[in-house]
């Protein structure tokens, strides 16, 4: 990573929509619109966090959505929109994936630590955070997008400026319109097959989902998975085939050399070997890779998160640096600039009072067991990695912004401090994860909105006015992913009769005052009110939440449906459970230092693989989340980048013969209509599967019915041939993303 110089000339462009021109901007309906498609492409990032610990950019599709809707409103009489209201749309729009990306890392760990997702506290986090991130990213414009505009190129927001540049040059040339139509129809045709395909594949099962080989001697215990769904192949294909292959690499590690040699050694061992809790040679490949691998996994992932950070430390001075002089007066052409349109911010003295009552409050709240001390480490830690990924993202992009690295980072420093301090126990790890939480929304919202502003320093839109709108939009989006995160929690629990777990368990002397119902499919079997025990040891049975009869008898262990073990239900249905690999690192290092109960040593193995790929070139951060994702979900990610090779390859040799420019070439990439075909898919398969999430209570007999039907009927679902025949749909989906990719983009007109 190129080190910044001490001083960046300010080569200001000449932005597309001069300084001194009044144009609508801030309207109603470009931040209702904007609200709302943050909203969707929030809950959609949400599920693909859970599935896969990572989300894309949402600001292009929101803005090639937001320019059809408006030109569709002008055929039918109305006004056609201006570059800057879908400027303020994309703006409104992005803040629901930064959101719901914060949310999925960090929150699901609360489960595996033994509480619950309150609602409340869901919800508090994600206000704080995404509202913390915003005010603090308002000081850093100025010396991050305007000062360093020639070194931070900020790929996302450039290529998002081209897309509406583009849109408005267009305007009144029917070829042209009709090219950008068509740009549209791509995402809403990815979002339709991306949607009936999930809708067939998992609600009506109509093929595996997930084909699997596992290995024989001399590989034993090795497997190969792919999950055949729309969404992650969209994934793989926008991040492209660098990051999906490191990725995949990792998952490779993990399922074709970890698991069988694990399997090779332990298969003479005559009683378990710690942390796992049966012999080695009775366990299936998932059960090697939860009891050892995905601690490997975690120190991986924890050392490549931390060297990314150490190399950010000479940006992290310089942007520390500049921002403190724009607090102190001495922002970069502050005199000059100021009284333009395109210079102005939000006063620095409402950024001052904002992020003084946001501490305030995340200090008097509750539910977040906050203290002044946790307060504190909010305001450090929310600036400096707001700091860092401001600076980050400019670099490499949102997609490969190492945000999970900065909260655990986070994390490492504030339960070092709170064992200093001799905090330890329960109640602090709420109190630890909830600083982790608020920092990490907080640092993903402030790369999300320096890229927004990217985008608006370009097109020439008001800062002020975008600032409003990613407020407003943030605030939305908090207030809707809390429910979708525990309705999606809900759907998927599984309520598991204590004779399966620890038969003959009974709680201890302590009085239960907390009381819960049973919540998501298995509700309508049993109605009754239990109190609740959250066991925090492994004595008698599994640390967990369990719930308790009014005679003081344990009935159920709560499994819970993301990072839950048990995946079938006593009435014998299927449940589709979620990973959030990421929570998973992040409760092992609140318990690991809180309770010294962390298996370093498996851990240190994980740290040397990220060592080794470092000093050997290679960036660790992606090979570690393959070593922790199951091989499943990052293969179809490795699809959809090696389809993204083919597509790039062939628009390279067309390029050549117009002698494009090595940064046409990446833009027209960025804005191609496969980059639209697989931002559709996304959305679509996403939403099928949060869609197929929530209505599983209420259609559990249709599911029951369908799955014994497809079981005894369909080849496609179960046989000896259900593996290859399931591969054929998927086949289609990756040609007809191929299809749409290798369309050559016209480079946008000249104005």
């Amino acid at each position: 990573m190129s080190s910044l110089p001490d001083k960046v000339p300010v080569t200001a462009p000449e932005p597309f929509i001069a300084a001194d021109r009044q144009i609508a901007e801030f309207t109603v309906r470009a931040v209702v619109l904007g609200t709302l498609l943050g909203m969707v492409f929030g809950a959609s990032s949400l599920y693909l966090v859970l599935k896969v610990g990572l989300t894309v950019s949402a600001s292009i599709p929101v803005a090639v959505i937001a320019i059809t809707l408006f030109r569709l409103v002008s055929k039918a009489g109305g006004r056609d929109s201006t570059i800057l209201e879908n400027n303020i749309v994309q703006t409104a729009g992005s803040a629901g994936e930064s959101i719901a990306f914060g949310l999925g890392v960090t929150l699901p760990a609360i489960l595996i630590l033994g509480f619950d997702l309150d609602i409340l506290r869901v919800l508090l986090v994600g206000v704080l955070g995404g509202l913390l991130g915003i005010l603090m990213m308002i000081p850093l414009r100025r010396s991050l997008i305007v000062a360093q505009h020639e070194t931070l190129k900020y790929p996302e927001g450039t290529a998002c400026a081209e897309v509406l540049k583009a849109s408005e040059l267009s305007k009144g040339s029917a070829d042209d319109s009709s090219a950008n139509a068509s740009r549209a129809g791509i995402i809403f045709a990815g979002f339709g097959i991306g949607l009936l395909y999930k809708a067939l594949n998992v609600a009506f099962k109509g093929w595996k989902d997930v084909p699997e080989h596992v290995f024989g001697a001399p590989l034993k215990a090795g497997s190969v998975s792919c999950e055949i769904s729309p969404e992650l192949l969209g994934v793989g294909y926008i991040i492209g085939p660098r990051i999906a292959a490191l990725m995949c690499a990792g998952g490779v590690l993990a399922y074709l050399l970890l698991i069988p040699m694990i399997a090779f050694f332990g298969d003479a061992l005559t009683v378990p070997l710690a942390p796992g809790v049966k012999l080695i040679r009775d366990m299936s490949p998932d059960d090697i890779r939860g009891a050892y691998v995905l601690y490997v996994g975690a120190g991986a992932v924890a050392a490549g998160g931390i060297v990314s950070l150490i190399r950010a430390i000479p940006m992290i001075w310089l942007s520390l640096r500049d921002a403190l002089r724009s607090f102190g007066g001495a922002g970069v052409g502050q005199n000059s600039m100021r009284s333009k349109r395109t210079d102005q911010d939000i006063p620095m003295k409402w950024v001052l009072i904002g992020s003084l009552l946001l501490v305030v409050a995340i200090m008097l709240a509750t539910p977040l067991h906050m203290n002044l001390l946790g307060a504190l480490l909010i305001l450090v830690f929310g600036f400096l990695f707001s700091t860092v990924s401001s600076q980050l993202t400019g670099e490499i992009g949102s997609s490969s912004n190492p945000i999970s690295g900065m909260t655990v980072a986070t994390l490492l420093f504030t339960c070092l401090i709170f064992l200093l301090v001799g905090w330890t126990g329960g109640p602090y790890y709420v109190t630890a994860l909830s600083v982790g939480a608020i920092v990490c929304i907080a640092s993903s919202n402030a790369g999300t909105t320096s890229q927004d502003l990217k985008t608006g320093y370009l097109v020439g839109g008001t800062p002020r006015l975008q600032q409003y709108a990613i407020l407003f939009g943030a605030l939305a989006s908090a207030l809707m992913l809390g429910p979708i995160l525990i309705k999606l929690n809900d759907a998927a629990t599984v309520y598991v009769p204590i004779a399966q777990v620890a038969p003959g368990l009974s709680t201890d002397a302590a009085p239960l005052t907390e009381t819960a119902t049973l919540q998501g499919p298995q509700a309508a079997q049993d109605a009754h009110r239990y109190r609740v025990w959250h066991k925090t040891d492994l004595a008698g049975g599994p640390a967990g939440k369990y719930l308790v009869d009014d005679q003081g008898k344990v009935v159920y262990l709560v499994d819970p449906g993301i990072n839950g073990s048990y995946k079938q239900r006593p009435d014998g249905s299927e449940v589709r459970k979620y990973d959030a690999p990421k929570a998973v690192l992040m409760s092992y290092i609140i318990k690991g230092i809180l309770d010294r109960q962390l298996p370093w040593a498996l851990v240190l193995f994980g740290v040397m693989i990220a060592l080794v790929l470092e000093m050997s070139g290679v960036p660790s951060l992606a090979f570690a989340v393959g070593v922790y994702l199951p091989l499943s979900s990052s293969m179809p990610i490795f699809v959809g980048g090696m389809v993204r090779w083919a597509v790039d390859r062939r628009r390279n040799r067309q390029a050549e013969h117009r002698n494009a420019t090595a940064d046409e070439r990446n833009a027209a990439g960025d804005r191609s209509p496969g980059v639209l075909m697989a931002s559709g898919y996304i959305a679509g398969g996403a939403l099928a599967g949060i869609i197929i999430a929530f209505t599983a209570g209420v259609l559990s007999d249709f599911d029951s019915f369908i799955t014994d039907w497809s079981t005894s009927h369909n080849p496609f679902f179960e046989g000896a041939n259900a593996d290859l025949f399931s591969v054929l749909p998927y086949a289609l989906l990756i040609v007809v993303l191929y299809w749409a990719g290798r369309e050559a983009v016209r480079p946008p007109p000249k104005a």
